[in-house]
C-alpha cells in the first residue's frame, strides 16, 4: 500500500495549504466536505478567496502568527472538531493543515496523570 493511501482514505477531512494559502492537497473526505465549493477543483485555489469576513482576517492572523486554532462547529446536525495548525518542511514554516473530525455530541473526557 502506498504510504499516502491512509491519508487519502482517512475518516476525517484533511486539507493542506502553503504559506500563501494555496490549497496543495485534500483527502477524499475533504473533497466531499467541500463539494459545494468546488471539491477537488479547490486544489490550486487560495483559501483567502474561499472565506468571507471575519473568517478571512482570522485565517490571515493565524497564518501570520503560525498559531494553532482549534474549535468545534455543528453542520447539518453533525458536531465537528476543527484543528488548524502550521506544518513545516525541513524545520521551516510551510503552511497550514486543517483536520476536521466528526465527534459525538457527548464526548468522554479523561484526566490521566503520568
Amino acid at each position: 500500500m502506498p504510504e499516502t493511501d491512509w491519508v487519502r482514505q482517512f475518516a476525517g477531512a484533511i486539507t493542506v495549504c502553503d504559506r500563501q494559502g494555496i490549497v496543495l492537497e485534500m483527502n477524499d473526505k475533504a473533497v466531499l466536505a467541500y463539494q459545494d465549493q468546488g471539491g477537488r477543483a479547490l486544489i490550486g485555489q487560495n483559501l483567502f478567496d474561499c472565506h468571507p469576513e471575519p473568517a478571512r482576517s482570522r485565517l490571515k492572523e493565524m497564518m501570520d502568527a503560525q498559531q494553532t486554532y482549534v474549535y468545534t462547529i455543528e453542520k447539518h446536525g453533525v458536531k465537528q472538531l476543527v484543528y488548524q495548525t502550521p506544518w513545516y518542511r525541513a524545520g521551516a514554516y510551510a503552511g497550514f493543515v486543517e483536520v476536521d473530525l466528526e465527534i459525538p455530541r457527548e464526548l468522554p473526557h479523561f484526566v490521566r496523570d503520568g
